[in-house]
């Protein structure tokens, strides 16, 4: 293994976490409503903000399997996610520059944003094949996620400074030190990301790569239809999606609504944000502890433990009453997040066929961005029938009960022994079936 390469690998989770907790999770919504949209109402501020969510992630879905597909071509994964991690950096450091009332510019550098990180995030996961052998996978993508907790609960705890201690950076007000915070996020991302910019993998470009962007397109489109029809020769890596739609929307409805729910049973601002900072703490020994476990044990079993904890979380969230609770739950988060998504992409890496990475990575995250509305969908419908958020959260209970049930059939092998097997059974078939028709034309002889 080149260690070089695999410590910027893990560096640039480090690097882009920054933006995950302090962009998206932190600080944007707020600033988002009290400044970019503080010329409309409350409501319709949120819903702008949900609405540009939903753009970003649908041109993540739209643009992630193409891409993915020209990186296989090239073999040149390293230089697309430069590309990406640059537009996110840009777009960020814009956010610094928004005005009262400049809701529409917010919502463009955050659909831009979107895509930089999302988009960069795909190239970086098919990364790990060429980087790491099957056996040490989930420990090093468990230190992927495990430094993405420390990095970006440091920045955090610093940018929270900023925000509510202004003066001790020099920063005239709250405002300016938001500025600030935008400002140092796209410093980190772009600093930290020297070093996969410096040492990512390349491999031999395809035969079939073409000579032009147009004849990129047009070979990208023809592999993604070949996608589509092959991934019956993988039915572990089909089973592993199925179950993956189901956890992982479970695993995302709790990230986003975990505010809203926080703060509908009335948990104040400064717990929230004190409960985010303990998951990213508490989540950086957990992930690299339960990471060393899944090396050991196996991923798909240390998976499984994970989700059950979820369920537990869940059942334990409905109950919930103050802030003591909610730190409670937000501990356990920390315990588990980190590695049921650590054990999930080794997982996805060993059933995929090598060379196509990019491609079936893309495949993943475009599936698993369009499955992920079901979750807030039945969080929201559930609770509005019901008059209660509590049974809202209670509800995502099916979907971690489901993944687990598929994710119970997955038999973990790599993928082109599921593909050998797929085709063995298929000859198989074709055999029966054919002897049977010659018995059949005998009989009838």
């Amino acid at each position: 293994m080149n260690k070089k390469a695999i410590k910027a690998w893990i560096m640039y989770d480090w690097a882009n976490s920054a933006y995950a907790t302090t962009v998206l999770a932190a600080v944007l919504p707020v600033f988002y409503a009290s400044v970019a949209a503080a010329t409309l109402d409350t409501d319709t501020a949120a819903s702008y903000l949900a609405y540009t969510h939903s753009i970003g992630m649908l041109c993540v879905a739209l643009l992630t399997p193409l891409l993915g597909t020209l990186a296989d071509l090239s073999g040149r994964k390293g230089d697309f996610l430069r590309v990406f991690a640059i537009i996110g950096v840009l777009a960020t450091l814009g956010f610094s520059a928004i005005g009262e009332g400049d809701w529409f510019l917010a919502s463009a550098l955050l659909v831009i944003s979107t895509i930089g990180f999302a988009g960069g995030n795909t190239f970086y996961d098919a990364m790990l094949p060429d980087l790491v052998p099957v056996e040490r996978r989930d420990m090093i993508s468990s230190k992927g996620y495990a430094y993405g907790y420390i990095g970006g609960g440091l920045l955090l705890a610093v940018n929270m400074l900023m925000i509510q201690q202004p003066g001790w950076f020099g920063m005239s007000s709250t405002l300016a030190g938001t500025r600030l915070a935008f400002i140092s996020v796209s410093l980190w991302w772009l600093l930290f990301s020297i070093p996969i910019f410096r040492h990512a993998p390349r491999r031999p470009a395809s035969p079939d790569m073409p000579g032009s962007w147009k004849g990129y397109a047009v070979v990208g489109v023809r592999r993604l239809r070949q996608t589509f029809r092959q991934m019956r020769r993988f039915p572990q890596l089909i089973r592993m999606l199925v179950a993956f739609w189901f956890f992982n929307d479970g695993i995302n409805t709790i990230i986003l609504m975990a505010t809203i729910y926080g703060t509908s049973i009335g948990i104040g601002t400064a717990d929230l944000m004190l409960a985010l900072l303990l998951t990213q703490f508490i989540g950086f020994p957990c992930t690299l502890l339960l990471g060393a476990w899944a090396q050991r044990w196996g991923a798909k079993q240390v998976l499984i433990v994970s989700l059950s904890v979820y369920i537990c979380i869940v059942i334990l969230g409905y109950f919930m009453t103050q802030a003591s609770h909610f730190y409670i739950l937000a501990g356990l988060v920390g315990v588990v997040q980190g590695v049921s998504q650590s054990t999930a992409r080794s997982l996805f890496s060993n059933l995929m066929p090598a060379g196509r990475t990019g491609e079936y990575f893309g495949f993943v995250n475009i599936t698993g961005k369009f499955s992920s509305i079901f979750g807030p969908f039945v969080f929201g419908y559930v609770g509005q029938i019901t008059g209660s958020t509590r049974w809202g959260i209670l509800s995502l209970i099916f979907f971690f009960v489901a993944g687990i049930a598929v994710l119970l059939t997955v038999k973990v092998q790599n993928g082109m022994q599921d593909a050998t097997l797929a085709d063995q059974e298929e000859e198989r078939n074709g055999r029966i079936g054919a002897a049977g028709k010659s018995s059949n034309v005998r009989f009838m002889g």
